[in-house]
């Protein structure tokens, strides 16, 4: 017999299964428990109330479920198969070279960067404030922007792909069981590496190839076909079909596009700081108590406001979490946020960004590379006003912020490369920093004691989506001008955060198999 059955339950009645699995036999009429086995399918937090409580969606058997739970996926031997390049190894990359397998496909990746375990020793080297690596850093390498950023999987977009599919690819590559039932599942910045690991292992024993320190210089074309890519080394890759997948970093790609006159589409994005509270702090405002439930995680929130016609709103919201330095080149400041899958750092961090659209620039060159312009420009006056150490942070308290003062000292901060005092509320462009000035009082009101000075803002949260797209044709998924060449993922402007991403590879493989078969 199977049967879901839906419960509601305090914190910890909802953190023992064999409590769960009794409470809910009880629901449906059976006392006698023994014989039967639980497992939960779906699990949130539900904290609107003076007393939180745990919604949970249990699935009930009169046997044994398996403790591991099944690999259903069907990867195939693709040593002497077809070959499509895959430009850049972050989920996008990753997911659809996993696709390409199954569909007897081989995949031959090209990163920039360097596998996981290489790739720690430079972000350890830019955490110290030593060096930045412009090809292995936060954003490049290995598993992308997110495998030491956090590894967020929630995602509301549904439009091309199965979320529970890719949750259990990751799940089958050694993700926690929590991820499969979770109404927010995160994987932590301390466990994703290994699980990137694990899908380079799949790929590679399934005749896959990867090749690290492969940074892309040029798409070979004939007649407005794809036949191949050139690296920085000198090496040229042969393919009828290329996924580029490289992320919404990846400037010097968008500026090989639109050398080469390929057609790229500016696109809204959005931009600001990162703020940093006590987690305690946030802890109280959402559980309604000064002393939190142990059994409860430690707690988020998700803010929006509009503000003089464009949304201001957290992003990649942090709790228990760090901020991280993600910058790309020597001449930039760029952070954002992280937590490990234990979510406890006496620390919360969210990025709030304010919407930005092309008609917003008018002041910048007049192409698609304006938002990519505004970007950089920002991202320099950050570094402008860092003290003039490497990747040191500009920051300042927020109520500060919001009153246009200045701190005379700062709280302790989560950033290891350090922070110092700055003005951010007279230097960040005031279409940004008015609207910041403004949102943060309308998420006072939201959520009463978020507008504190025992919270820091630090500058700047300037990556949160790309500000172009790469026009693709809606059924084939190829540029709208040349065919093999399938823009892929969050940095050709089609995903946000690593599930969407992993899904528009899946859809992306697909579709290159239907051009193999023409």
């Amino acid at each position: 017999m199977l049967r879901e059955v839906q419960l509601t339950l305090n914190p910890e009645e909802a953190s023992c299964l064999e409590t769960i699995k009794k409470t809910a036999l009880q629901k449906i009429g059976i006392t006698c428990h023994g014989d039967f086995s639980a497992r939960i399918v779906r699990k949130s937090v539900d904290a609107r109330s003076r007393f939180p409580k745990i919604n949970l969606t249990v699935l009930l058997s009169n046997k044994e479920f398996d403790t591991v739970y099944e690999n259903t996926f069907d990867y195939k031997n693709v040593t002497n198969a077809p070959e499509v390049l895959i430009i850049g190894a972050g989920p996008a990359g990753l997911f659809a070279a996993l696709k390409l397998i199954e569909l007897g496909i081989k995949p031959i990746i090209l990163e920039r960067g360097k596998e996981v375990s290489e790739r720690k020793k430079d972000i350890a080297q830019l955490n110290r404030n030593v060096a930045i690596d412009e090809d292995s850093n936060y954003c490049f390498g290995e598993g992308g922007a997110g495998t030491f950023s956090d590894g967020k999987l929630f995602t509301r977009s549904k439009k091309r792909g199965n979320i529970q599919r890719i949750l259990e690819i990751f799940h089958a590559h050694g993700a926690q069981d929590e991820i499969l039932y979770e109404a927010h599942p995160h994987i932590g910045t301390d466990i994703l590496p290994i699980v990137i690991k694990n899908i380079r292992k799949t790929i590679l024993e399934c005749g896959g190839e990867i090749h690290f320190g492969s940074r892309l210089s040029d798409i070979l074309l004939q007649d407005n076909q794809v036949t191949g890519a050139k690296t920085t080394d000198g090496k040229i890759f042969s393919a009828k079909a290329l996924i580029l997948a490289t992320g919404h970093s990846a400037r010097d790609v968008y500026e090989l596009l639109h050398r080469k006159g390929i057609q790229l589409e500016a696109k809204g994005f959005a931009m600001g700081v990162r703020v940093e509270h006590p987690q305690e702090l946030i802890d109280q405002i959402q559980y309604h108590s000064r002393v939190k439930n142990p059994f409860l995680p430690a707690a988020s929130y998700n803010l929006v406001q509009q503000i003089e016609g464009r949304g201001v709103y957290s992003f990649c919201m942090c709790p228990g979490g760090h901020i991280v330095p993600a910058s790309t080149a020597k001449d930039e400041l760029v952070v954002n946020g992280m937590s490990a899958s234990k979510r406890n750092s006496p620390f919360a961090n969210s990025g709030i960004v304010v919407e930005i659209r092309p008609e917003d620039l008018p002041n910048y060159t007049q192409n698609n590379l304006c938002g990519l312009e505004f970007q950089q420009t920002v991202e320099q006056l950050a570094l402008a006003n860092n003290g003039g150490v490497l990747q040191t942070a500009p920051a300042q308290r927020l109520a500060d912020f919001v009153k246009g003062r200045l701190s005379a000292d700062l709280p302790k901060c989560s950033y290891l490369p350090g922070v110092i005092s700055s003005p951010l509320s007279f230097w960040l462009p005031e279409s940004i920093g008015k609207r910041l000035q403004k949102g943060f009082k309308a998420f006072d009101r939201k959520m009463h004691g978020f507008l504190t000075n025992e919270a820091l803002i630090v500058g700047v949260e300037s990556r949160s989506s790309s500000p172009i797209r790469i026009p693709r044709d809606k059924e084939s998924g190829e540029h709208v001008q040349i065919s093999g060449f399938f823009p892929c993922g969050e940095g050709s402007g089609y995903a946000g955060g690593i599930t969407s991403s992993a899904m528009d590879g899946e859809w992306i493989a697909e579709k290159v198999k239907e051009l193999l078969l023409r």
